[in-house]
Formats: C-alpha cells, sequence, structure tokens
C-alpha cells in the first residue's frame, strides 16, 4: 500500500471525525479536501466508509443512552417514545434519498455547489441566531413525535452536499423551539439511524470494487474518524450550552467564499 495513500486517509479521517457532527458539512469538506490532495476512490466507497468510524463516537459517547434504550424500549415508555422519534424522524430523507440520491451523486458532488451551499447555510445560521428563541423543549425526552418528524424534514435539505445534515437539523430544531443542547444531542442520536443506513446501503451497492488490498487505507481512515469525531462530539456539547452558532456561520461563510474566489479567478481547477 502506497504510504502517501495512507497519510491522505489519516487527513481525511480526521477532516469526516472533526465535521461531521459540527454544522459545517462533512461531505462538503472531504469532496473539498480530496480534491485538493488528490484522493480518489471508486463510488465514493472509502468517504461513505469512514462515517461509519463516526457514528461509532456517537453511539460510544452515549453508550449509557442507548444501553437503557436498548434494554427498555419493551416496557419503558421514554425509550419507546426515544426509538419512535428517531424512526419518524429518519424516513423523510430515507425515502427521499432512495429516490433521488443517484442524482443528487451526480450532479451536486462537486466543490462549486458545495461553496454556494456552505455560503447560504452560514447566512440562514446568522438569521437562526439572531431572530428571538422561543424554547419549548429543554429535554430530549420532551420532543415529540410531530416535532421529530419536522427536524426529519430539515434533515432533507442536508441532501444537497455543502449544506451539513448536523446544520439542518439543529438549527432546524432551534426554529422549531428545541434548547440549544437538546438541538445538538438530537441531531446526534438520528446520526446514528441516518448514517448506518447510508453508509451500509452505500457499501453493499458498491460491495464489488471493494479490495482486500485497500483494507490498511479503510482501517486508518475508520480509526482516525473515530478518535476525531469522539474530541469534536464532546467539545461541541460543551461549546454551544454557553454559546450561538455564529462562529460556525462566519467559517462557513468565509470558506465558501474562499473557493468561490478560488474558482472564479481561476487560482484552482476544481473537479
Amino acid at each position: 500500500m502506497d504510504f502517501w495513500l495512507l497519510v491522505k486517509a489519516f487527513v481525511l479521517g480526521i477532516v469526516e471525525g472533526l465535521t461531521e457532527f459540527l454544522p459545517v458539512s462533512s461531505t462538503g469538506h472531504l469532496i473539498v479536501v480530496g480534491d485538493l490532495i488528490g484522493f480518489y476512490n471508486e463510488g465514493k466507497v472509502f468517504e461513505i466508509a469512514i462515517q461509519l468510524g463516526a457514528i461509532l463516537a456517537v453511539v460510544f459517547e452515549y453508550r449509557q443512552r442507548f444501553i437503557h434504550v436498548v434494554t427498555g424500549v419493551t416496557h419503558d415508555k421514554k425509550a419507546q417514545n426515544f426509538v419512535l422519534n428517531l424512526f419518524v424522524a429518519f424516513l423523510p430523507a430515507a425515502i427521499i434519498g432512495l429516490l433521488f440520491i443517484k442524482y443528487i451523486k451526480l450532479y451536486l458532488f462537486n466543490p462549486i455547489t458545495v461553496a454556494t451551499m456552505l455560503v447560504l447555510g452560514g447566512l440562514v445560521i446568522l438569521y437562526a441566531e439572531r431572530r428571538v428563541h422561543q424554547v419549548k423543549i429543554h429535554d430530549v425526552d420532551d420532543i415529540t413525535w410531530k416535532d421529530a418528524l419536522k427536524v426529519g424534514c430539515a434533515q432533507i435539505v442536508s441532501m444537497i452536499p455543502g449544506t451539513s445534515r448536523s446544520g439542518a437539523t439543529i438549527i432546524g430544531g432551534l426554529f422549531f423551539g428545541f434548547d440549544r443542547k437538546v438541538a445538538a444531542e438530537f441531531s446526534f442520536f438520528l446520526a446514528v439511524p441516518t448514517m448506518f443506513a447510508a453508509t451500509f446501503y452505500d457499501l453493499f451497492k458498491h460491495r464489488d470494487v471493494l479490495a482486500f488490498d485497500q483494507a490498511p487505507m479503510f482501517i486508518v481512515g475508520f480509526v482516525t474518524a473515530f478518535f476525531s469525531a469522539l474530541l469534536a462530539v464532546r467539545t461541541f456539547v460543551r461549546f454551544v450550552s454557553n454559546h450561538s452558532y455564529e462562529i460556525f456561520a462566519w467559517y462557513r461563510i468565509a470558506f465558501g467564499l474562499v473557493i468561490l474566489a478560488t474558482w472564479y479567478f481561476g487560482w484552482v481547477s476544481w473537479s
């Protein structure tokens, strides 16, 4: 295995882990960074696979919650409500994804689309933060299936690369009256079924391009994504408990404008 290919896998694992659960678009960052360092993997299988490392970081961080849900789902009303909410929130993006993901990947997975959505998403976050907040939900257990459905519909927008799955669900949660911490945590929980389904569906669909000699590359990316995502989740929850999301909005806008400027002036030949 080429040493520099492993280095690229390491870099992309860090990018995936640090951005997956922040409202900055992990897919967008993977597309842009992968394009810059010249990383290519047929069917985007590597990018899909390392998401699993990031997902498992959330499962590990909130393992007590998930254990409680699994052991109590047959008799505990809160556990049942939690599972119902995740299922309801998961459905909208799952349905749209099955119908249109092929076309989304074909026409929208490029740095210019990413940059445009980074800027637009940043502006939406600024608007969300500067409006008057009316917090109605202070705990994840207070979320109803109707609230979950609203967040699930917001998640549909994140299928456009550069939007950010976590950004769409977190900011959607704020619009729908969620407390900051609740919006972030429900976004983390919703990521588990959403990303598990997307990851295994894509891996199965592209199983013919998986090769044993690529295993070291996948392992490096997977492990790196797990530990960097664990760090990001722990830091992010502490941060948003006391701060707004505006810093992420300005980062998105600046990053997106840099990409658009380099494209417009021909400084970088984006694929």
